[in-house]
């Protein structure tokens, strides 16, 4: 089987959409699929205003249909509701071909924030785009409730996951990461986008002791260190460098109202760091009912009630929610929308 997966989100970019396509494309083997990308990079673009990271596609119907042409796909899912999915969809559609869809970003919400744009017709836009699809996937329960409360069908369920053998504490005796070595304790990380909508000037404006410290970058940097001259702004750090930061620090505070998932919260877990979040979809799916993070409105409070939590019970639960468990609920959902079939017909 041949799955063509259509995103605007694909590397350089560093975000969840990324890293929980990379790990389908990783494990697509083991669930009897061969996968091909259709992304932005296929296409000219230009850089997205006020995102540069973002770029935005010109995806030419004539170059998707010889893309199709060339891949054969038996299966297609479409990740992004952007120009590259769009074409994809459309493509799908003049063929008759089904496909499967995610739903990722509050895009809505994420545009109210920069443009006025009433939400009610961003929802209009994706009820319609979505409601093409066989199956529309859904990162979490509370997800799932509200779109179907907004009239959205045909809704799958697919978690998010951490690789537990990248992101793990640190070794006994290992020392602190260099750029956190003199920083007064405790230190209170944020990992993610810096922009608008992730909410972080809460995280920043947080009476805490110790120190804040801040990994990714984004439109919104220049402003968030305006407001926290004392936090300590790391940039972008993946993998190894990541993690030890992770593993170094003692609470991780997530701010943002908005998120569908978090998979930075995994993350954090993995190596033995307590959350601390707003009791919000998002960290209510991924850390409501366990002993491993604070849900408070008041997110000072449940930063510091934070610091007194295990780091070894955060490990446990991180364990439970490893990629492979979203690798099946992924490839049984690309199945499932296509009627248990095995292979569909060839695109013209």
């Amino acid at each position: 089987m041949k799955l063509l997966i259509a995103s605007d989100a694909w590397h350089p970019q560093v975000n969840g959409v990324v890293r929980s396509l990379e790990q389908m494309v990783r494990r697509a083997p083991e669930h009897g699929f061969e996968t091909t990308l259709l992304s932005a990079g296929s296409f000219p673009s230009l850089p997205m205003p006020g995102y540069p990271e973002i770029r935005l596609a010109y995806a030419a119907r004539s170059r998707v249909a010889e893309r199709w042409r060339t891949e054969r796909p038996t299966h297609v899912h479409i990740a992004t509701e952007g120009p590259v999915g769009y074409a994809a969809r459309r493509h799908c559609l003049s063929q008759g071909l089904p496909f499967t869809t995610s739903y990722h970003t509050r895009f809505p919400e994420y545009l109210a924030a920069r443009l006025p744009v009433p939400e009610a017709l961003s929802y209009a836009y994706l009820r319609r785009f979505h409601g093409a699809a066989r199956g529309t996937m859904v990162s979490t329960a509370s997800l799932q409730g509200e779109l179907e409360a907004r009239g959205f069908t045909h809704l799958m369920r697919w978690t998010r996951g951490v690789d537990t053998e990248r992101f793990r504490p640190a070794a006994p005796g290992a020392p602190s990461p260099a750029e956190l070595a003199d920083l007064p304790r405790p230190l209170f990380l944020y990992v993610g986008r810096l922009a608008v909508e992730k909410n972080i000037a809460a995280f920043l404006k947080l009476d805490l002791p110790g120190t804040k410290v801040v990994v990714g970058d984004g439109p919104d940097r220049g402003r968030l260190q305006g407001l926290a001259p004392d936090a300590r702004f790391l940039g972008t750090r993946t993998g190894a460098a990541l993690s030890a930061i992770y593993a170094a620090c003692d609470v991780f505070v997530f701010p943002s109202l908005t998120d569908t998932f978090g998979i930075v919260l995994l993350e954090a877990l993995a190596c033995g760091l307590p959350v601390a979040a707003f009791p919000v979809p998002g960290p209510n799916d991924v850390i409501g009912g366990t002993r491993v993070g604070i849900l408070d409105q008041d997110l000072r409070a449940a930063a510091l009630a934070a610091l007194d939590l295990s780091r070894a019970e955060c490990r446990a639960e991180a364990l439970r929610r490893g990629w492979d468990v979203s690798a099946r609920q992924f490839f049984g959902n690309i199945i499932e929308a296509h009627g248990g079939e095995r292979q569909v017909r060839d695109a013209a």
